[in-house]
């Protein structure tokens, strides 16, 4: 290892968060615990400190620039009130945080003047309903938030959904537009210079966010139908081809993104491409 300073970064220490982020560091390049008792693990090799710590209380020590960076929710960081900042949107553990009330009541969030509402997010929920306008009593629980209408605590509450399943299985139903639209991100000291080391780290998690939703193709097509193929698999900058030892006829290879896969293949076999092959990608540097 060089001289450089380590890089302090806290990863949630449980949860689906904490399992998702593990695995992007580790195609990332980054050594990551493999016993989950583990509070601080050393990745000599790439100059970096990690600490597992509670997913709650990340924004809260990397505010207070006891480390340098952060992996949590953004909804975890707005709540906390922490001097963070968010750095990079890391495009998973997606869910919407939401207003629910029983079913078939008809609320509006103008409903919601003076009635108590349950949530484990209050910093959160404060600042929304005070940009709002609308003063309401917040109850604040740790969990099992749905429960509260049903046992008398609130009249409604405001909750991470995801599939809505559980809102419905306690007898509420979301109301309003969604209060925030949450993901997974890194996080740094608000106004903080620029760490050593976090260059490379962004370059290596847009490598991963890359090759997750991209897909390579490779064809064979005849000359007189480029064009065409070629505009079908445009890449990311342009198209590789490569003539052929069969004459008249190229080997065409494409970045395309892995959601539209199929229908890509299904294009190019229109076009009258040949051997279409698909294959991840497991990294990469754009």
């Amino acid at each position: 290892m060089n001289d450089r300073p380590l890089l302090r970064i806290a990863l949630p220490n449980k949860g689906s968060l904490a399992e998702a982020t593990q695995a992007m560091l580790r195609e990332a390049g980054y050594a990551q615990r493999s016993d989950s008792k583990d509070l601080v693990l050393l990745d000599e090799a790439n100059g970096v400190e990690f600490y597992y710590l509670r997913p709650r209380d990340i924004a809260v020590y990397v505010g207070e620039r006891t480390l340098d960076l952060g992996f949590t929710g953004r909804d975890m960081l707005l709540d906390s009130g922490a001097d963070a900042e968010e750095v990079l949107a890391l495009g998973f553990g997606g869910t919407r945080f939401r207003f629910a009330a029983p079913a078939a009541s008809g609320w509006t969030v103008a409903n919601l003047a003076g009635q108590r509402i349950a949530t484990s997010y209050s910093g959160l929920l404060g600042a929304y309903l005070e940009r709002q306008g609308v003063s309401a009593r917040l109850i604040k629980l740790d969990g099992a938030v749905e429960s509260a209408v049903r046992l008398g605590v609130a009249d409604a509450i405001a909750d991470v959904v995801e599939t809505g399943s559980t809102l419905k299985r306690a007898g509420l139903e979301v109301f309003g537009e969604p209060i925030l639209a949450s993901e997974a991100i890194l996080i740094q000291p608000r106004g903080a210079q620029e760490p050593a080391g976090l260059g490379l780290l962004l370059r290596r998690l847009a490598g991963v966010m890359t090759a997750r939703n991209y897909k390579m193709v490779d064809y064979n097509i005849a000359a007189d139908k480029l064009e065409v193929a070629a505009s079908v698999t445009p890449g990311i900058d342009s198209p590789t081809v490569s003539p052929l030892a069969r004459e008249g006829w190229f080997a065409v290879r494409a970045m395309i993104p892995a959601k539209q896969a199929p229908l890509i293949m299904d294009e190019l076999w229109e076009v009258g491409a040949e051997g279409i092959l698909v294959t991840d990608i497991a990294a990469c540097r754009l």
